[in-house]
């Protein structure tokens, strides 16, 4: 069997606090919480609960930056990263333990009257998608230009 190893995970939800940008070095980083709200059926209760789930983010760089300057507490955000572990002993010498997601892209998902733009953030790649400038507003890469056939006779095959 082969080496199989994957670590991505997508999130939407809304900011629980103002992301605050603070320096690791000459590095910009951001922390912050993500609540995410998740269904499941309860044995107690007729039908589907709903429980909010608290998620910690951390992200690095012009994602960092991007972050801080165009979302805040209440925002939609859709983030895309890694599930990254941390392990420490405290004071009175108990391990404990932390899970955050590492950001490596994030979007906005709320419309353009809910403080937003539609879809759109850091991190495409692909034809279309949105891409961060790193000095100012989000900006989509233009569409490739494909040249129309008009007659099929033409085709080689």
């Amino acid at each position: 069997m082969a080496n199989f190893n994957l670590n991505k995970v997508i999130l939407g939800g809304r900011l629980t606090a103002d992301p605050e940008l603070r320096m690791a070095g000459e590095t910009p980083v951001t922390s912050f919480s993500i609540a995410v709200n998740r269904r499941y059926q309860s044995k107690r209760q007729d039908g589907q609960q709903t429980t909010t789930d608290f998620i910690n983010c951390t992200a690095w760089r012009s994602t960092a930056e991007f972050i801080t300057r165009y979302f805040h507490k209440g925002s939609s955000i859709c983030v895309v990263g890694q599930i990254q572990t941390r392990s420490w002993t405290d004071q009175q010498g108990q391990k404990r333990y932390a899970t955050d997601v590492l950001v490596d892209e994030a979007y906005f998902v709320d419309s353009k009257g809910e403080g937003g733009g539609s879809a759109s953030g850091y991190g495409g790649d692909s034809y279309g998608a949105p891409t961060y400038s790193g000095g100012g507003q989000p900006t989509a890469t233009a569409a490739p230009k494909f040249e129309e056939i008009s007659d099929d006779d033409d085709l080689p095959f």
